[in-house]
């Protein structure tokens, strides 16, 4: 037995398909904005009036920057001309790219060869966002993708 297809048959068609990508894409936009962290800065304008001129500065410091996390140990390693330092730390967060939730304030200890603190991290995407001040007073902001060692 053939059925015929009525309008209403198109129409439910229709409105459970569009129904489904809706409900999916408000879920994904719900998602996004939950788990946004913030702004960066408050003025994007004014910020960018001085980033070239402070993006010189920081590279002029030839800092080679690295961050290692085993365990629930951090490790951070600043190294000017090849040897460690431990310039003054002006803030430190330590978490997920994507999310804040997580988000911890290490306090470090320096050892002679690697900046330490204790994390309660684990596998997966971490990032130190880390501001440190040299001894000439320039400003080093950088985002460290933490690593794992294998």
């Amino acid at each position: 037995m053939i059925r015929e297809i009525k309008g209403w048959h198109v129409f439910a068609g229709f409105a459970t398909a569009f129904g489904i990508i809706i409900s999916v894409n408000m879920t994904l936009a719900f998602n996004a904005v939950r788990t946004f962290p913030g702004l960066e800065v408050k003025n994007s304008y004014v910020a960018s009036q001085s980033f070239d001129r402070e993006r010189a500065a920081q590279l002029g410091l030839g800092w080679d920057v690295s961050a290692t996390l085993r365990g629930n140990d951090l490790e951070l390693v600043i190294l000017d001309a090849g040897r460690a330092i431990a310039p003054r730390i002006e803030s430190a967060t330590f978490g997920r790219a994507t999310s804040v939730a997580q988000d911890q304030t290490p306090e470090f200890t320096f050892d002679g060869s690697a900046l330490r603190a204790t994390v309660q991290g684990g596998r997966g995407n971490w990032n130190l966002r880390l501001r440190a001040r040299a001894d000439d007073g320039t400003l080093f902001q950088q985002r460290i993708v933490v690593r794992h060692p294998s």
